[in-house]
């Protein structure tokens, strides 16, 4: 589903609570969880979740950046190893299997790092035959989504994608994966998702252990 109301949000938070109004009013999320891909994705996922009183966690994936040009995707590798490449942008900038296996290898790593200091101790939520709304601040080429939504779907009884703004080629991407696909703006113009927020600050990691933490204690 798509919704172009030409609307700049004003922060990560801001967006979460129209993205949690356009869920309610889209789709049946009775028993659902939040999985927020950090960072930026945990503030919006915090507001959805709030506002759809929905337990909240994260789910961990890392973009793998071409070498050389680190904010270029060339695929993600999300929580539990699966790893998604994009082959077109593999092939374009000629990366060899070495250098793809080298920037896994280092992300798994990370993944570890994160998925431990964000939950401070708590297990992960159980997400086996649930409907899971997966949420980020934003897609470009919706590699990072991608690897989390086939990632999860061996476990999970329906996955939605939920995002405030996305390019069209990633939500066409991802509405052959998903179940379904929420994405408030498409824009025809998509340069980057940071173009659609008045305020863009990066998240840090103490912003989503505490806002885990605050999910947490009121569930």
């Amino acid at each position: 589903m798509r919704q172009r109301t030409g609307m700049i949000f004003q922060d990560r938070r801001q967006a979460g609570v129209a993205l949690a109004r356009a869920l309610r009013d889209a789709t049946d999320v009775d028993g659902a969880v939040v999985l927020a891909v950090p960072r930026g994705g945990v503030p919006v996922g915090f507001e959805v979740a709030r506002e759809l009183r929905l337990p909240l966690d994260v789910f961990v994936v890392r973009k793998l950046g071409v070498p050389g040009e680190a904010e270029l995707a060339m695929g993600a590798v999300a929580s539990g190893g699966l790893v998604y490449i994009n082959e077109s942008v593999v092939q374009a900038f000629r990366i060899h299997q070495e250098e793809i296996d080298a920037v896994v290898a280092r992300e798994k790593l990370e993944i570890a790092r994160r998925e431990a200091a964000y939950r401070a101790g708590r297990p992960a939520l159980a997400v086996e035959g649930k409907t899971i709304i997966l949420v980020d601040d934003g897609l470009a080429t919706g590699s990072t989504m991608m690897a989390a939504v086939r990632a999860l779907r061996p476990r999970a009884g329906r996955i939605i994608v939920a995002v405030p703004v996305a390019s069209r080629s990633a939500c066409d991407d991802l509405e052959r994966e998903a179940d379904s696909v929420l994405c408030l703006e498409t824009p025809l113009l998509f340069h980057a998702v940071g173009e659609f927020y008045r305020d863009f600050e990066p998240t840090s990691d103490a912003e989503v252990t505490s806002l885990l933490a605050k999910a947490a204690s009121n569930d």
